[in-house]
């Protein structure tokens, strides 16, 4: 109990983006898998890691979604616009905080401001990679603005969601273990 304490001086928050409230796509894939059983949703998984931990997460996104708060998970919703969530994290994020987003531009300003950045997918994003990863998305931009789409990411598997969880998991560890006394 402890180090579960003391973890929250270094990780004082996981911060959220709206892609994690659910691992689906639209109304008829969550008709599919209301009968599912043992489906965790990505804030359910991040919840109960960070629950272990002791860690308060908070949930980001627009009033265009509908966002349930549960036990150590705080939702906050901003106004719609392609960013708001982006910028409500960004300017409440410190240094020791855990952003959980997709968004690159998001990660690098997390980066900027000595978080902790990982993907849904359980990739930890690093200063070292983003110039390449920033360029990348610029490049991708230019290519719709000629009429190129591409299809898209793939869909997450299980064995990404479990990679995700073992990761946060992992990272929670690396940072309790590393909590000065």
């Amino acid at each position: 109990m402890l180090y579960q304490r003391r973890i929250s001086v270094w990780v004082k928050r996981i911060y959220i983006t709206r892609e994690f409230g659910d691992d689906d796509h639209g109304k008829a894939q969550r008709k599919k898998n209301r009968g599912r059983r043992g489906c965790l949703s990505g804030q359910k998984r991040i919840a109960a890691v960070a629950r272990s931990f002791g860690v308060p997460v908070l949930m980001v996104s627009s009033f265009d979604h509908v966002l349930q708060a549960e036990e150590g998970v705080a939702v906050v919703q901003v106004d719609r616009g392609a960013d708001s969530a982006d910028l409500y994290i960004a300017n409440h994020i410190s240094a020791g905080d855990i952003v959980i987003t997709q968004d690159y531009g998001l990660a690098a300003l997390a980066l900027g401001k000595r978080c902790r950045v990982l993907s849904n997918r359980g990739q930890e994003y690093e200063d070292s990679k983003m110039d390449f990863m920033l360029e990348g998305r610029h490049a991708r931009a230019v290519e719709r603005r000629r009429g190129h789409y591409s299809k898209g990411p793939k869909a997450i598997t299980a064995e990404e969601k479990n990679l995700f969880q073992h990761k946060l998991t992992k990272l929670l560890t690396l940072l309790q273990e590393n909590v000065q006394l």
